[in-house]
């Protein structure tokens, strides 16, 4: 599976954490967000919201870790953007319901808020219920039938509920897009002339010349 963290500015000094949790599972990990709290430019959890929906919608990752200092503001920002089913993680049995019931493609973690000794170990224990499941099977099992056309039904939903990305991407401000545009990596990532859908690779040429 290929995962992105993507760590905004208050929870950047988690980051390492997050990358050692994930070692020894056999994934290829993006490490995009912020690294150190002090890094320029900022990425705010605005940003990152948008950055992950793109990453997720270009087809660059299957997955992304996310969060903040509560893990709600990051999941709020990226639910506003198509194609996106994120969950807020803080135990290991959210992590294990979240991803069988709901079988989400992204997740936010709390980063500050309850997080002191030994968090770094819990994020261990989640992510080993993250990945030790099938993504949207369906629990208990006389409920997966259901559940699993809940979860279809949704991404229809989301699908006629939103523009399309590359509108999305023409109408937002570019306080929003260029901080996460000019991100150091993030242009090697998305590799612009691989973008198959052209009204998406229109939209972002314009950042890109």
């Amino acid at each position: 599976m290929k995962i992105a963290v993507v760590n905004e500015t208050s929870a950047a000094d988690k980051n390492t954490d997050i990358i050692a949790a994930l070692e020894g599972r056999g994934h290829n990990v993006i490490n995009v967000g912020m690294k150190k709290n002090f890094d320029k430019p900022e990425l705010t959890y605005i940003h990152t919201g948008l950055l992950s929906a793109m990453l997720l919608n270009l087809n660059r990752v299957d997955f992304v870790i996310g969060g903040c200092g509560t893990g709600q503001g990051f999941m709020n920002s990226v639910m506003q953007y198509p194609g996106v089913i994120c969950g807020l993680i803080a135990t290991p049995l959210d992590a294990w319901l979240f991803i069988q019931i709901n079988g989400g493609n992204c997740i936010s973690l709390m980063l500050n808020q309850s997080y002191g000794w030994a968090s770094n170990e819990k994020l261990k224990f989640i992510f080993d219920k993250i990945f030790s499941v099938e993504r949207g099977c369906g629990y208990p099992p006389h409920r997966q039938i259901s559940q699993r056309e809940s979860l279809n039904t949704l991404k229809g939903i989301s699908k006629r509920t939103h523009k399309s990305f590359a509108e999305i991407i023409a109408d937002l401000p570019e306080s929003v897009i260029k901080p996460v545009i000019e991100y150091p990596g993030v242009e090697e990532i998305i590799d612009i002339d691989s973008i198959e859908d052209k009204g998406m690779k229109e939209a972002l040429k314009k950042y890109y010349r």
